[in-house]
């Protein structure tokens, strides 16, 4: 929920006025607001516009670097690699790279370039699919060039290679420890010498992992595979052409958990994790990794970071180095894009009144400008900071929300949905999602998921979605022999009075039946919480006519004016109302819809669990049996064991990893709400509850209140307990703003212990 205080709404407002006057350049184009340059190369020559240096109004890639010739050379052997290039040269590490021969301080420092040479605009990106029956693990990698900085004779290749026998584990000499605030190596910061995660640790990697890709034999019994890239899809824009590489990834799984290291036409080496084969994944869960509008970056950077959005990822990143990840799930929202209302072209749609905007025509113009700002928004926000060293180093697993759009999307009237140009908005909004967070175009890929028809064996096309002129993509995807994930698009066939279409849930719970029957838990990523504190009398407060605060911000009082969206004059926060599966238009459907999962639990013996963000605080919601009192003189009640309980499910609620929280005085209100009784479901013995699980503040205090809702940034690490097979979600919520460093409360889900259909 976008509550973001009136301070940022102040400034919200400010910019908003600056970026309504319009500005040509001397081409007569409009002047893009967003707009950025392929990656710095490595060759010491910073690329324009990517670290605070000025740019030109369009990319304007470079020539390529001629290859280096010690691409084969061996490593110094007296050097390390689980030492960064910031501790040689402290001295800290017994090495002082001042001391060194300067033949040796040249190979310490020297960066791995590609041959032939790409110019990369983002990526590499890393996604996860499945594991299949035959333990085969499917992704696969993305990345994205400038086509006139590029050579594609031969095609770009990815080279992957791991050792079978290998056991995977953090260096002793890390584990517990951290390199301070700044990032390891990447290709958008190649010169960046601190080591950030557990790739960095591996001693001698390129000798002993890349032996045969230079030429060489292997010096142990490594498996090494090649695969050459898949032409997506091609971007066209005022700065040249820009292709989309896609390299599918395929590891089978073995005795013992395997690094896998990996590298694009021989350049830099980065690594991911899988696990053994009868092993249940660690996972990591995200959402609203971005900031509102008004919302300052530089409120949330502590002392040492670059940037405000760094200090929780750098947090998931020293879990990470500790004990890998093997998915990175992201709950919706992994960019915002409601900065897309500060392009020029589309100032004038943005001002003109709500019974204009319904009709307003969708020019070349603006066709242009919506693919320009999602095409350089993701390349922006997908390689900057800590979150492109996450991406590039966990698997990511994707649902989308409405920021991934546009604020709100889906959850307007329907007269503003279909308008040419919002609907435009939601329909190029979707198809950049899917290719930037999934992968996948659906032209290229082809809108079939039958067994074998789709390269993404996890994915379920659900119906045409009202306004983004696509089928709905959710996912069912292996995490471990116990534990499976429903990533449930609840994006594409919003409207205001649907989540979801039958069809998709029905696509969906077929897919869940056919689940292997020794699978125990199965959570359900739904992007917004589907038990969670009502707020009906906001709902009908900011829905009614004679709101005196809307009128006035209708009539266009300034003071008044960040009370109605600058789509349709509606209440602002009205369409995050009518987002929630708890909101008067959703309710029936969430009910039935918890109704069904209740039954499926039943009949196949499985704890089903949701997983949620969208509010920008933490919170567990549950679902349980209802116990009824038979009254009398001894008139008492006994829960039903949640082991036993079928009905039993939580909702962990994460949110958010980047963005601010509610005001306290909102975060007062949620609180006050989360003790209130809801009989919505006593017809169908199930009752609903949040759990006070935050006792204590971060730095151990005693909260006497408060204890349901946590109004900080946070993320979760989820893992499978061995022993008990209980799911544990640990909610990692940041100490103190800006300092990057969490504190943890765990819940855990129990396993099933009822027989199937009893």
């Amino acid at each position: 929920m976008d509550t973001v205080g009136w301070h940022a709404q102040r400034r919200a407002r400010k910019e908003a006025h600056h970026f309504s006057e319009i500005q040509r350049g001397p081409d007569g184009r409009y002047l893009p607001v967003e707009e950025i340059d392929p990656l710095p190369d490595g060759s010491g020559r910073a690329q324009a516009g990517s670290f605070g240096i000025p740019r030109s109004s369009s990319p304007t890639p470079g020539a390529p670097p001629v290859p280096p010739e010690y691409f084969t050379d061996k490593p110094v052997r007296n050097v390390s690699a689980s030492h960064s290039i910031e501790q040689l040269a402290s001295g800290s590490s017994g090495v002082s790279l001042a001391h060194m021969h300067a033949v040796e301080r040249s190979r310490a420092q020297r960066l791995p370039r590609m041959e032939p040479h790409l110019q990369l605009m983002v990526g590499p990106l890393l996604r996860y699919d499945t594991v299949d029956e035959n333990g085969l693990w499917r992704g696969a990698a993305l990345i994205i060039t400038a086509d006139s900085g590029s050579f594609y004779e031969p095609f770009p290749v990815l080279t992957y290679q791991w050792d079978p026998e290998e056991i995977a584990r953090p260096s002793p000499s890390m584990r517990g420890s951290y390199p301070g605030h700044d990032l390891g190596p990447h290709p958008a910061d190649p010169h960046a010498t601190a080591m950030a995660g557990p790739s960095a640790q591996l001693p001698d990697i390129n000798e002993a992992y890349f032996g045969d890709y230079k030429g060489k034999g292997n010096t142990r019994d490594d498996q090494t595979q090649h695969v050459t890239g898949q032409e997506i899809y091609v971007y066209s824009g005022n700065g040249g052409t820009f292709t989309f590489w896609r390299f599918p990834i395929q590891i089978q799984l073995g005795l013992n958990e395997i690094c896998i290291k990996y590298r694009i036409n021989g350049g830099m080496q980065l690594a991911f994790f899988v696990p053994a084969r009868h092993q249940n994944m660690r996972w990591a869960a995200h959402s609203c990794n971005g900031f509102s509008a008004g919302v300052n970056p530089d409120d949330f950077r502590g002392p040492g970071f670059k940037s405000g959005y760094d200090p929780m990822w750098i947090d998931l990143l020293r879990k990470h180095v500790e004990r890998p990840f093997h998915v990175l799930v992201g709950g919706g929202d992994q960019l915002y894009c409601d900065s897309l209302t500060r392009e020029p072209e589309i100032q004038e749609w943005i001002l003109a009144k709500p019974s204009i905007k319904k009709n307003f025509p969708l020019t070349g113009e603006i066709v242009s400008c919506v693919d320009r700002f999602f095409f350089n928004h993701y390349c922006s926000s997908f390689r900057m900071g800590a979150f492109a060293r996450a991406n590039s180093s966990i698997p990511m697993l994707n649902m989308c929300d409405d920021h991934d759009l546009i604020d709100g999307f889906g959850s307007y009237p329907e007269e503003l949905q279909h308008s040419p140009v919002f609907k435009h908005i939601g329909v190029r909004g979707y198809f950049f999602y899917l290719l930037f967070q999934c992968f996948i175009n659906p032209l290229h890929d082809k809108l079939d998921d039958r067994a074998g028809k789709h390269m993404f064996k996890s994915l379920i096309l659900g119906a045409q979605g009202p306004y983004v002129g696509l089928p709905s993509h959710s996912f069912l995807s292996y995490l471990g022999p116990d534990v499976h994930i429903l990533m449930l698009d609840c994006r594409a066939e919003r409207k205001r009075s649907q989540v979801c279409s039958e069809f998709e849930y029905q696509k969906a719970f077929e897919r869940i039946r056919y689940l292997p029957s020794d699978v125990k838990h199965l959570v359900v990523q739904l992007g917004i919480p589907i038990a969670y504190p009502r707020m009906v009398f906001l709902e009908a407060a900011l829905d009614s006519k004679l709101n005196p605060l809307i009128a006035l911000g209708r009539s266009g009082t300034a003071a008044f004016s960040s009370f109605v969206n600058k789509f349709n004059a509606d209440p602002e926060l009205l369409d995050d109302l009518n987002d929630h599966w708890t909101a008067k238009c959703h309710k029936k459907e969430r009910n039935w819809f918890i109704q069904q999962m209740q039954g499926i639990a039943r009949m196949k013996s499985l704890r089903i669990s949701f997983l949620s963000g969208d509010v920008h605080c933490a919170a567990v919601g549950v679902l349980k049996t209802l116990v009824r009192s038979n009254g009398g003189k001894n008139n008492r009640t006994i829960d039903v064991p949640p082991e036993t309980d079928y009905r039993y499910m939580i909702n962990v609620v994460t949110s958010a990893i980047v963005n601010t929280p509610p005001p306290n005085g909102v975060i007062a209100m949620v609180s006050t709400l989360a003790t209130k009784t809801h009989r919505t479901l006593h017809h169908a013995e199930t009752d609903e509850a949040m759990l006070p699980i935050f006792t204590k503040e971060p730095n151990g205090n005693h909260r006497l209140q408060n204890k349901y809702i946590m109004g900080r940034r946070n993320w979760c690490a989820v893992s499978c307990d061995p022993e008990t097979q209980e799911l544990e979600f640990d909610i990692r919520v940041e100490m103190e703003k800006g300092v990057g460093v969490s504190f943890g409360y765990p819940v855990r889900s129990p396993p099933p212990k009822w027989f199937p259909g009893t």
